[in-house]
């Protein structure tokens, strides 16, 4: 990890929505596996499709940053709109979709660092994982040991909301589940292994990079989803900016829905199976 360089973070004038804007539980099984529970306030002014569309095409995605401070005029991965501070890029890999997109199988390389201005390098991630479900109602990546079967799952749903008929915004809701399912003595060694890199202060880092990297969909996904006809022009600006002064008091859309996966995760035998990717079983 040492390789990893940083760019210089973007001072884009984003209100960042905080912690308290979301439903968040660790639930650490006694083989050491363990899944996380991150429920988010729902998004104003975007869509399903839009998300859709960024899943689908956000690794290769170059923008052109009109009026960003240290970055002005200049093209970059649009990965680093997604986050201000604590993006590198991302990669796809291996056997990719129509045009190069993403698809289920392919590989995604994903370089960051959970709140880089705060803990620097102390929270690297630098890995590829295959895609698991690439669809308009979610996104899955992990990985699979070799005669062993799931050993990291990270889910993603979203949908719609409407209220008296109009769309009000987007809930989006997040899993993920490290470690394998089994209680031999082979299963708590790898699961020992696989855990030790995600200590709890590495999950309390990524639950405020994670919250302020969905929350942003708000303030740029709008402008590019525009331009999504002419992908190789797409530009951002400060006054593209779709949510001026984010409320900082919201909270996460669904706590029924949290309470329920929460509960159902500490039942479940094997948490990978209760991780359903059809948004029907989901919910």
């Amino acid at each position: 990890m040492a390789d990893l360089q940083m760019p210089p973070a973007r001072a884009y004038g984003w209100e960042l929505k905080p912690t308290s804007s979301t439903f968040f539980e660790i639930n650490r099984r006694e083989n050491g596996q363990f899944s996380v529970v991150l429920n988010h306030a729902l998004l104003r002014g975007v869509t399903a499709d839009m998300i859709y569309w960024w899943f689908l095409n956000f690794p290769n995605l170059k923008v052109r940053l009109i009026d960003i401070p240290g970055y002005e005029d200049k093209i970059v991965s649009a990965y680093l709109l997604w986050h201000p501070s604590d993006h590198v890029d991302a990669q796809l890999k291996g056997a990719l979709g129509l045009g190069g997109t993403s698809q289920v199988g392919a590989k995604i390389h994903i370089r960051e660092a959970m709140q880089y201005l705060k803990h620097g390098l102390r929270f690297p991630v630098d890995a590829a994982m295959t895609i698991f479900y690439c669809a308009d109602d979610g996104w899955a990546m992990g990985k699979k040991l070799p005669l062993l079967g799931p050993a990291m799952c990270l889910r993603i749903h979203y949908r719609d909301v409407e209220e008296d008929g109009k769309h009000i915004g987007v809930h989006y809701h997040y899993e993920i589940v490290v470690g394998l399912s089994g209680g031999d003595p082979l299963s708590r060694f790898i699961n020992g292994k696989l855990t030790g890199h995600y200590p709890p202060e590495f999950f309390e880092a990524w639950h405020l990079h994670n919250t302020i990297e969905v929350g942003v969909f708000e303030n740029f996904l709008p402008a590019l989803y525009a331009q999504r006809e002419t992908p190789e022009a797409l530009e951002f600006s400060r006054d593209m900016d779709a949510a001026p002064g984010s409320p900082a008091d919201q909270k996460g859309f669904d706590p029924a829905l949290f309470k329920r996966r929460v509960e159902g995760y500490r039942a479940a035998q094997d948490p990978f199976e209760f991780q359903a990717f059809e948004a029907a079983s989901f919910l």
